[in-house]
């Protein structure tokens, strides 16, 4: 019904232009004295001829208008097969779209030969700037005293960082490493605790962990990103002698669990957008809001989901929910 009422709307001219020449039609019997019928009768013949006149532009309309609907529905590079042009304004009217849509292609080659420069140089930049980190950690290495241990602890907030500008560029990449196998959960956590040991005994937090004895369908390197970045912002948010748990959940569900200071009921929904800090964020004045984004994104990614439960001074727990993909272990 809409598309008649718009098709009889754009028609309005030519309506209105035979009522008025049937007035004056039926104007001019009435004013000779003439039989009004006389005129009633072929002005009702001409009303039936118009709109069977007007039946098979509705329906060349209603053709174009399904056409147009298929076609918005399309994106803008496979916007090809448009309604054959009828007036000159529809070949106009195409003839802007093809423009725009070739600029529209020119300005996206130019961006994307832009970003593919900027992924290469920053690329190159964090895979150099490892090769002074590990001279470094090598020099603190055979030094062990406070100011060493202090330095390392830095020294490897500096590799995760770096990591997460790697991460952070290959997130969006048309290309990605992912290499989905059977991984045993243990192994990954292991690591991850491994390399965070010293923040653990540095700032005297104790770790529960007992094996999980768990196997899942998961690319390792990037899961071990996600672990490691919880356990980080656990380590962070976490009072000395307070206590960090990893354990299972079914159905399979790795939950990291802090004593630390919690989160406020306000922040909480908005933990994972890119950029949200929170007030535990702005008081450190260290955060980026980029950690839990990155571990959601990667998550989504690898099929999993990720989640928090906490309230202020009552810790929080992360959950890893690691559903299985329908993939073929590689």
């Amino acid at each position: 019904m809409r598309i008649v009422c718009s098709y009889l709307y754009r028609r309005r001219r030519e309506i209105v232009l035979f009522l008025f020449f049937a007035v004056i039609f039926v104007g001019a019997f009435l004013l000779y004295r003439l039989p009004v019928g006389a005129a009633l009768y072929p002005t009702l013949i001409c009303a039936v001829v118009g709109l069977l006149a007007l039946v098979p532009g509705f329906l060349r309309a209603r053709r174009k208008h399904r056409l147009l609907t298929e076609l918005a529905a399309l994106p803008a590079a496979l916007m090809e097969r448009f309604p054959e042009p009828r007036t000159q304004d529809d070949e106009d009217y195409q003839q802007i779209i093809g423009a725009l849509r070739e600029e529209e292609r020119r300005l996206k080659s130019a961006m994307e030969l832009r970003y593919a420069d900027m992924i290469d140089y920053y690329t190159v930049w964090a895979h150099q700037i490892k090769t002074p980190i590990a001279s470094m950690r090598l020099t603190l290495q055979e030094e062990d005293s406070e100011l060493s241990r202090a330095v390392s602890e830095d020294l490897l907030r500096i590799e995760q960082y770096v990591e997460m500008v790697l991460c952070y560029l290959r997130l969006d990449s048309e290309s990605t490493d992912y290499v989905f196998r059977e991984q045993e959960l243990d192994t990954i956590v292991r690591q991850a605790v491994k390399r965070l040991s010293g923040q653990f005994i540095r700032r005297r937090i104790r770790l529960c962990y007992e094996p999980l004895h768990a196997q899942v369908l998961t690319d390792e390197k990037w899961l071990l990103f996600v672990v490691e970045q919880v356990l980080t912002n656990a380590l962070k948010y976490t009072m000395p002698g307070g206590t960090i748990t990893v354990f299972l959940e079914e159905p399979l569900t790795l939950c990291i669990q802090d004593t630390g200071i919690g989160i406020a009921a306000d922040d909480l929904p908005r933990i994972f957008e890119k950029g949200y800090t929170g007030v535990n964020g702005r008081a450190d004045k260290k955060a980026s809001g980029l950690g839990l984004y990155l571990c959601r994104r990667i998550c989504a990614a690898l099929g999993h989901t990720i989640t928090a439960n906490s309230s202020p001074d009552s810790g929080t727990v992360i959950r890893i929910r690691l559903a299985r993909r329908e993939l073929r272990p590689e």
